[in-house]
């Protein structure tokens, strides 16, 4: 039979042809990527006969290949359970086996055709199990050491508090929440109203943490501590060169580190003029041109504003502009003052003293019951900053476990030590027995607890002074 070229039979041919180089060439492939591998491999038969085994596996043996292929994988190797795999056709992953003295750990797969075991691959995992041990340190080291930069990062760029750190049972407080725990859905800008000390930073922590950027930065900026002139490097950044200076390297501004998360600017009234036109760009353009850059960058970033001025009576002064005015109070959280929750005081007072037991090591049992009659009924113009400071100005000069009234600031008391006329309603003998425990208190704290110090400095004895201490319950 005559074959032409080009005919159907040259096709039939040349394509088989085609085929055997391909399928030699990655017959080729397979081997070699077999013999570089670093792992040691072995492939056995059904009948537990070596068909193929890597350099990395004879080497650990201590056999040549040519010595090993052939031959039943029973004869050479220490404890193998090949033929056993081959016969039960159940792989057994990361077994440990002894070979030659070490404990090494291997695994054995079967390879299936037409439901029947054909060969069986084996792999050495490790060679020893102290490799293992030694491997999973380092993990560990390793994932330690990610989770202490992890940690680091989140406190620098990341929210601390949710809205359960927001303490309290008043409506007021409960209506505000609500409608934060609502708005952190969406990516809407949100203002946050209210006098210093509400805690208007927590709830844009809180509502960061709720959003969909939670897993993203969270990054603050006061608006009164950055200078004029240094607001838009602080906000946008700018280029090498930029000006005199500048560092070699440019730097990143705040918003371009809140890409994809959160920034939150308080006391955004106190903003430049000049920096509420680049601010209501990055809301409507979403955009930002770093100091020195020839072109703008896009960011992705969510603004949370708060402040404790009236923004519309800034407007009408002309310090603020109405269109970031319009722009940032897309949504507003009234956040009430302290004196309009009064009811939210004791709960309040507890977190605040575990949270200041752990800080400052000093234990306390709460405070008594004249001492929370005071709390509830000052008006606490700073809020809560105000009663965590007196709180812990507490916890400094208290003698008993609990925190008595006369261990709180004069400023919550209304009653100082030279100020007798201040207390209404009182007897004669009731206001010299009053002086006489808040000077006995005031020079003992002044004198650190020492008690004789304490009697020479009123010019007592320690006697008279012991008694007067045991009269009014001073224990401390």
């Amino acid at each position: 039979m005559r074959i032409r070229r080009g005919g159907w039979v040259h096709r039939i041919l040349q394509g088989a042809l085609e085929r055997a180089h391909t399928a030699d060439r990655s017959r080729i492939m397979l081997e070699f990527a077999l013999d570089s591998a670093y792992e040691g491999l072995i492939i056995t038969d059904a009948q537990g006969i070596i068909l193929k085994v890597n350099q990395a596996y004879a080497d650990f043996l201590g056999y040549r290949i040519d010595e090993m292929l052939g031959r039943p994988v029973t004869d050479l190797v220490e404890n193998t359970r090949m033929h056993i795999v081959a016969k039960t056709g159940q792989p057994e992953i990361a077994h440990i086996q002894k070979i030659n003295g070490h404990e090494m750990i291997a695994s054995r797969i079967p390879i299936f055709k037409d439901e029947k075991v054909v060969a069986v691959v084996g792999k050495v995992v490790f060679r020893d199990v102290d490799d293992l041990f030694a491997m999973t340190d380092r993990f560990r080291r390793l994932k330690n050491e990610l989770e202490f930069y992890k940690s680091e990062l989140n406190k620098r760029l990341g929210a601390r508090y949710s809205f359960a750190n927001i303490v309290g049972r008043s409506q007021g407080l409960e209506r505000v929440k609500q409608l934060g725990r609502k708005v952190a859905a969406s990516d809407t800008t949100i203002l946050l109203k209210g006098e210093s000390g509400t805690g208007k930073e927590m709830f844009a922590h809180s509502i960061h943490v709720e959003s969909r950027r939670a897993l993203g930065p969270f990054v603050k900026i006061n608006c009164a501590a950055i200078p004029e002139s240094l607001f838009e490097a602080e906000l946008f950044g700018y280029k090498e060169g930029a000006f005199t200076g500048a560092s070699k390297r440019g730097k990143k501004g705040k918003f371009a580190l809140a890409d994809k998360g959160t920034i939150f600017l308080d006391e955004v009234s106190e903003l430049p003029l000049l920096m509420q036109v680049k601010l209501l760009r990055v809301l409507q353009e979403k955009e930002i041109e770093p100091v020195g850059a020839e072109q703008p960058e896009a960011v992705d970033v969510r603004i949370i504003a708060a402040t404790n001025k009236d923004l519309d009576v800034l407007v009408q002064q002309g310090r603020f502009r109405p269109d970031l005015f319009y722009r940032l109070n897309v949504v507003k959280l009234e956040i009430p003052p302290l004196r309009e929750r009064r009811n939210d005081i004791p709960v309040l007072t507890d977190k605040i003293l575990k949270e200041l037991e752990k800080e400052t090591g000093i234990p306390v049992e709460g405070v008594e019951a004249s001492a929370e009659a005071l709390l509830i009924s000052y008006p606490w113009p700073g809020n809560v900053r105000e009663l965590r400071n007196a709180l812990e100005q507490a916890m400094y000069v208290k003698c008993g476990p609990q925190i008595a009234r006369q261990d709180l600031p004069a400023a919550v008391t209304g009653v100082s030590g030279n100020d007798i006329s201040s207390v209404a309603g009182a007897s004669l003998k009731q206001l010299l027995r009053q002086t006489e425990e808040d000077i006995l208190r005031r020079v003992l704290r002044d004198e650190k607890g020492n008690r004789l110090a304490a009697a020479l400095r009123l010019g007592i004895s320690k006697s008279s002074f012991y008694a007067k201490l045991e009269q009014y319950g001073i224990t401390c």
